[in-house]
């Protein structure tokens, strides 16, 4: 069920939620380490994690939800573990998408899709023109994606055109750069949540979350639900963010 956008939680704490939530999903096979169980298995619960991740976005009234679901580092781990890791991605478009569709969630996929395989392209092409329309929720989903990979995209892109005459180079700045990231027309986020207790960004969102509050949690992402949700939205609206100025900004 769907509720408003300020909802009553824990103790009655009026809870208005960020515009935009981005998150680390980190922990899956620490997670499955603990139990003894093998990182495959930890890899198939951070997905159960993420389905109720982005229900709960929804329900929360959350706008934009992005999620590090394969960094382009990710590559250099076993051959067996990058295999299943693209299993579960083919599986959960597959089991997922017409509920996200039904939900009105608008997927969204960013990062570098050259070299990807042809029938994981074919399914980031299907999530996408699937729910192009829909306004609900956008959840933006990094795959193959890295910060540092991504800027330098940008700039690439600001020299082709100055190259070819489309761009003044003396015209070149922030608000070009922007224009030529993955995440060109979305909103910087708000909130970076990071789960199993790490407390770095891992080249997630370099560029835009130069002014996002984090909020590092102690549990695996396995573990993750709504209450992990709230309460990093509770933490997240004791901050005061002042872009760099004097007096806090209000507001998302």
């Amino acid at each position: 069920m769907s509720l408003p956008d300020s909802v009553s939680i824990l103790g009655g704490v009026s809870l208005d939620p960020p515009l935009h939530v981005a998150v680390i999903m980190d922990g899956n096979g620490r997670w499955a380490s603990a139990r003894g169980l093998p990182r495959r298995e930890g890899h198939r619960q951070g997905v159960e994690a993420l389905r109720r991740a982005v229900r709960a976005a929804g329900d929360l009234g959350i706008k934009v939800l992005t999620i590090y679901s394969f960094s382009a580092e990710n590559w250099s781990r076993p051959l067996e573990e990058v295999n299943d890791l693209m299993g579960l991605l083919k599986r959960f478009v597959r089991k997922d998408l017409a509920e996200l569709h039904e939900n009105g969630v608008r997927v969204r996929v960013i990062g570098d899709r050259k070299g990807l395989d042809a029938d994981v392209l074919a399914l980031l092409d299907e999530a996408e023109q699937l729910t192009a329309d829909n306004k609900r929720t956008t959840l933006v989903v990094a795959f193959n994606y890295g910060g540092r990979q991504e800027i330098a995209r940008a700039a690439r892109k600001a020299a082709e055109d100055a190259v070819a005459g489309k761009l003044d180079p003396a015209s070149i700045d922030a608000g070009t750069i922007e224009a030529n990231l993955d995440t060109a027309g979305l909103p910087d986020p708000d909130l970076v949540i990071r789960t199993s207790g790490e407390q770095r960004i891992s080249n997630f969102l370099l560029w835009q979350a130069a002014y996002a509050e984090f909020v590092f949690l102690p549990i695996y992402w396995p573990d993750f639900d709504r209450a992990a949700l709230e309460a990093a939205i509770v933490e997240y609206r004791r901050r005061e963010r002042r872009f760099g100025g004097v007096t806090a900004r209000t507001g998302s």
